[in-house]
């Protein structure tokens, strides 16, 4: 193709892009001119013969003469949000399909994350591709980048997984921010021909690199607010903090049985508490009471308002973005010893054996007598004595505590252990996860890495919980007529990735039949093997990611992963907004009151599940922060690993010693070219033959840590 035909394609993209930006817009050729900076007699008419063109093509109409508009009809169209993920291409769900479609680069037409879009579908050797059309709507979301000052201008880099382009500054928006400072920006207009879009500066962050800094960015980059407005304070601090005696009234009574608590250390919300009676004949009553935030969050109120727009609280490595203010998440709400609460209950009257006699459901008032540590049950549990040793003690002293106390722990504990048996019976998932945690010193710089792993206080006190999730999620899902609900539901995992998972597992010594009936028993079988051996973080990755997404729904299909054919969040309302929604319909149906509209209730839903996912990404990205923090000092070190991940890029290694993790790259394996093997997730030598597949042990050297981007560079240690 010549220069001149080249030319005039690309004026011809520049036009239809204007009008496809602006589909309501009409536009003549001066207009277009003027938009496209061209001032001379031979553009212009370049451009009339463009237009004449396009209206040839019937991608424009001419209502009057020499004035043109979009033609939608042209082509046909649906609207979707658009996604872009990580290598710059997005991605858009449309419905009739069952697999996201992808939008290449250079069809994104000028779209960011999150907007609103209308794209047409084109099938492109034997798979169907989007392309955008025009912006419906723009998402008004918050762009974080470091701030590159010029004499007249600035542009904020703001390139990483979800933003694939600068922002451009004028002079008149940069007042004192400073250059190589980290900013928040929001968009302003993308305007043909401009090559990148205009925004406005609406805060600075502070130096790159520094967790308070970081940490703000992430929760920015994610849209997740962590500051309460005024106005939300005050209506939180308005509340009465007495409890009116009517209120007491209508309620049913704990206030004398043995009720306590059980949460990490650090906690400072408690959502949960347990109560227990002796019935007896070896039957007892278990109270699950679960602080009752829909009393004090009444629908359609401003504190509703906020926590509906939040849907959750983010718990990031060195603190904690509460859905709700301070004044109720710690203060009202939560179930602090020696205090009067208001709860929502689930009360069951168990056998000796474990077997539900009876089961009551509403409203109550607890007092807590004793708030109990997660490493204080244990211990009482592993000594078997009423003892607490100073060295994990909340008071650093160590005491006794009542024998009734003691005993209720106990029988709590051996009536856990007969629910969680039952749940393994029937087909749920064992994951045992070991979690990474950071000792932070007194600048919240992480100075050390442990791992934490869930011991009987911490089962315990799930399969209690677990239990009020499911039968309140069974008491309103079996009733004949049926009453609108909210559900957290959980697919079967995907098969495809279930038959990866078999070809990696294989390579460590394992056994895993995924075609058989029964998957959740291979899958336990395998995680079980596992347990304590080097490769158990990784297995449980990689057969994490076989998983489907947990969500919340109206529409019931089960839970997957626990085996319950009901299930729902009642227990943690003061850190999840679909709990007050579930305390809510709970009540609606004891009252047998008149139902919620479903739609409502499945767009609360989405949107839910739609923060969840941004808040986990966001937590993991503050643990990635962390673990680059606690490698900065470790340049030149050597450390044993395991290949997690195999790109045409190169190796992820995750570290035996710290779960860091980290990349070798293609161009740093110096012994060979090496060649992307997608079928056997690996790299392949061309002339050595040499291959490193997913999950082989390998030892490497730090080279980098980028703090800012959050990634580390290895270099493999060849072994003599």
């Amino acid at each position: 193709m010549s220069n001149k035909k080249k030319e005039a394609k690309r004026l011809e993209s520049k036009v239809l892009s204007i009008f496809k930006n602006s589909p309501k817009t009409i536009y003549n050729y001066k207009q277009l001119a003027s938009k496209l900076e061209i001032r001379d007699t031979k553009g212009r008419n370049t451009i009339i013969r463009v237009l004449n063109l396009l209206h040839k093509k019937q991608l424009i109409s001419s209502e009057q003469r020499g004035k043109y508009r979009y033609n939608k009809q042209a082509l046909p169209t649906k609207e979707a949000y658009l996604r872009i993920i990580p290598t710059g291409k997005g991605v858009v769900n449309i419905n009739g399909y069952e697999e996201e479609l992808i939008v290449p680069q250079k069809h994104l037409n000028r779209a960011l994350d999150g907007d609103l879009v209308e794209v047409s579908i084109h099938k492109k050797n034997a798979h169907y591709q989007a392309q955008v059309e025009a912006v419906v709507e723009r998402a008004k979301r918050e762009y974080v980048g470091v701030l590159e000052r010029q004499k007249d201008f600035a542009f904020v880099n703001c390139r990483n997984s979800r933003c694939y382009t600068d922002f451009f500054i004028e002079k008149k928006d940069l007042k004192e921010y400073k250059d190589g400072e980290k900013v928040v920006v929001v968009f302003k207009s993308w305007e043909n021909p401009n090559d990148a879009p205009h925004a406005t500066i609406v805060k600075s962050l502070g130096n790159p690199g520094e967790t308070e800094t970081e940490i703000h960015a992430i929760l920015h980059d994610y849209g997740l607010p962590y500051e309460f407005p005024k106005a939300i304070e005050a209506a939180a601090s308005k509340i009465p903090s007495s409890i009116a005696k009517k209120e007491l009234e209508q309620r049913r009574d704990f206030r004398e049985t043995l009720t306590f608590t059980i949460d990490p250390k650090t906690a400072k919300d408690f959502d949960d508490a347990l109560s227990f009676k002796k019935l007896g004949e070896g039957t007892i009553e278990v109270g699950i009471h679960i602080a009752d935030v829909s009393h004090y969050v009444k629908p359609h109120s401003e504190l509703d308002t906020e926590a509906y727009d939040r849907a959750t609280s983010v718990y990031l490595v060195d603190r904690v973005v509460p859905m709700l203010p301070e004044a109720l998440s710690n203060g009202l709400c939560s179930l602090r010893p020696q205090e009067e609460k208001l709860t929502f209950s689930a009360v069951f009257t168990l056998d000796a054996k474990g077997k539900i006699m009876d089961e009551w459901y509403g409203r109550t008032v607890i007092y807590s007598d004793y708030r109990f540590a997660y490493e204080e049950v244990q211990y009482m549990l592993e000594q078997q004595a009423p003892e607490v040793d100073a060295s994990i003690s909340l008071t650093n002293k160590t005491y006794s505590v009542p024998i009734e106390v003691f005993e209720a722990v106990q029988e709590l504990d051996r009536q856990a252990k007969i629910l969680r048996k039952e749940r393994m019976t029937k087909g749920a998932i064992s994951f045992d996860r070991v979690e990474v945690n950071f000792n932070l010193d007194q600048n919240n710089k992480p100075d050390a890495v442990f791992f934490k792993s869930s011991k009987d206080a911490h089962k315990l006190i799930e399969e209690f919980m677990l239990l009020a999730n499911k039968k309140v999620a069974t008491l309103i899902g079996k009733q004949q007529k049926k009453f609108p609900f909210v559900y957290r539901v959980h697919d079967d995992p995907d098969e495809q990735k279930l038959l990866n998972l078999k070809q990696t597992v294989s390579r460590f010594g394992y056994t895993f039949n995924p075609s058989g009936k029964g998957i959740n028993k291979e899958i336990n079988n395998l995680l079980l093997s596992c347990q304590g051996k080097k490769e158990q973080n990784l297995i449980d990755t990689l057969t994490l990611r076989c998983m489907s997404k947990a969500e919340y729904t109206t529409h019931n299909i089960g839970h997957y992963g626990l085996a319950f054919t009901h299930y729902t969040h009642f227990t943690s309302p003061i850190r999840r907004y679909p709990d007050i929604l579930v305390h809510r319909l709970l009540q609606i149906y004891l009252d047998r009151g008149v139902a919620a509209s479903e739609t409502a209730l499945e767009e609360a839903c989405k949107h839910s599940s739609q923060r969840e996912q941004l808040a986990t990404k966001a937590e993991r990205d503050s643990i990635k922060h962390m673990q680059m923090v606690f490698m900065q000092d470790k340049v030149g070190l050597v450390f044993d690993g395991v290949i997690s991940g195999v790109t045409e890029r190169g190796l992820y290694v995750e570290l035996i010693d710290n779960k860091c993790e980290g990349m070798i790259r293609a161009v740093d394996l110096k012994e060979d070219y090496f060649y992307f093997d997608m079928d056997r997730h690996a790299l392949v030598g061309e002339r050595t033959k040499k291959v490193y597949l997913l999950g082989d042990p390998i030892k490497i050297k730090v080279k980098k840590v980028n703090v800012i981007k959050r990634f580390l560079d290895f270099v493999p240690i060849r072994e003599m």
